[in-house]
């Protein structure tokens, strides 16, 4: 449990946790666990809904293995054996890889449900978590610069409120508007996404495979069909619906003139009408998001003040995954947090501290930089039209590309492709 009589007078708390999304609920478990008196602030109300697809690669099974809870299908989760990959011509059954780092099978449950498990899991291990608590930028120190605390709205009436730590995490995902508060702006050259999606009743519900479609046509002019880069995705939720979706990469000259919505709406009208992906079997509406990708804000660790998950950019530009990288930068971040807590303020704490931006070059780095450049290759029609057509008709390298877009490869021994992957991911400069 947490130990409020570490902190001084002053303060809320020993760390506050801005966001109670996958990566905020996830670092305020391992912290609170730790023993450390941990804030963590939500601007929404749990249950709530997002944005995303709803699927996890192994890679993200493991971090909720990690956090030790329960993802057995008696528990609401929808178990995957692996990925269909389809093409214009083309549908690959692949299965999930046997490796040592991951397990081999992946999961899928709505954000209603996941982020709601997650936050009640940081209550339970000990942290204390406000919600109708919106941040809306950092406090920092008039003489240092460095962050001592957030300010916020709270409850229905907006209530000016502040809360002082020594250490804030920012998991407040793609509007990162503490980053902004203290300056930290996005890089413009590297790749951001935007996803779409929409839950549809559909037979395909249990299916043991997701989906992704790697052919994704705006054929909103018959006369100039184009090939956009992206992928459309359906993820069988187990639960009578499929959360079907697609995202773009801004690489493409259509990124900012596309109608993501009626794109979404003509490419299920082209999908096979048993499916069931047609209006009258729609639940809810279309969704929205950005994503942003490849590291592409930085610094991550800056006068007392950590990004995590989407608000540091750690979406995957090889497959806009960005749960799992969001999960893996909280255990990153905890780890670092907990051991400069345990050192005095000064340099000493320092050096603990700006272990966190290192530790996620390692972990995440090189390969995402490999992804940066993927996806300014495949910004070129002619090269995803190459790729789609010839590349995936190659066997000997579908385990390389298979391996490689999911992130799912043992990074310290595994086969020959995992450690092709890991070398190039390690000789790839990550800034």
């Amino acid at each position: 449990m947490s130990s409020p009589s570490r902190r001084d007078p002053d303060q809320d708390a020993e760390v506050i946790v801005v966001g109670a999304g996958p990566a905020g609920s996830t670092a305020a478990t391992y912290l609170a666990r730790a023993g450390i008196d941990v804030l963590l602030l939500e601007k929404t109300t749990f249950p709530r809904d997002k944005v995303c697809g709803d699927g996890l690669t192994p890679r993200g099974v493991k971090q909720l293995i990690d956090l030790g809870i329960d993802i057995s299908p008696e528990a609401g989760w929808a178990r995957s054996r692996g990925l269909r990959i389809l093409t214009g011509d083309l549908t690959l059954e692949l299965d999930w890889p046997e490796l040592s780092s991951y397990p081999p099978y992946g999961l899928a449950r709505t954000r209603h449900d996941f982020d709601d498990l997650l936050a009640r899991t940081a209550q339970k291990a000990g942290a204390r978590l406000y919600e109708q608590t919106a941040v809306t930028g950092a406090i920092t120190d008039e003489r240092t610069g460095r962050v001592i605390g957030v300010r916020a709205k709270t409850g229905p009436e907006k209530t000016p409120v502040s809360y002082r730590a020594p250490l804030v995490l920012a998991c407040d995902g793609v509007s990162a508007r503490l980053a902004l508060s203290v300056g930290i702006d996005k890089h413009d050259k590297r790749p951001m996404g935007v996803a779409v999606r929409r839950y549809y009743k559909s037979p395909r519900h249990d299916d043991p495979f997701i989906e992704g479609h790697l052919e994704l046509w705006d054929r909103s002019d018959p006369r100039d069909p184009k090939l956009l880069p992206g992928y459309g995705w359906a993820f069988p939720l187990g639960d009578g619906t499929v959360n079907v979706g697609l995202g773009i990469l801004s690489t493409s000259k259509a990124f900012r003139s596309t109608d993501y919505r009626a794109l979404l709406r003509s490419w299920l009208d082209g999908t096979p009408e048993e499916w069931g992906y047609r209006e009258e079997n729609a639940v809810g509406k279309i969704g929205g998001a950005g994503l942003p990708m490849g590291f592409n804000r930085t610094p991550h660790y800056r006068d007392g003040l950590l990004l995590l998950g989407d608000a540091g950019g750690m979406v995957s530009p090889f497959n806009g995954e960005g749960i799992q990288s969001a999960m893996e930068s909280a255990q990153l971040a905890a780890e670092c947090v907990v051991q400069a807590l345990a050192r005095p303020e000064g340099p000493s704490r320092e050096r603990a501290l700006e272990a966190y931006p290192l530790a996620l070059k390692e972990e995440m780095g090189g390969y995402y930089r490999l992804g940066n450049l993927f996806a300014k290759a495949i910004g070129n029609p002619k090269v995803m039209r190459a790729a789609t057509k010839y590349g995936l008709r190659i066997n000997s390298l579908l385990p390389l590309v298979y391996k490689g877009l999911s992130g799912c490869y043992d990074a310290r021994g595994g086969d020959g492709v995992d450690r092709l992957i890991a070398a190039a991911s390690r000789v790839t400069p990550s800034a």
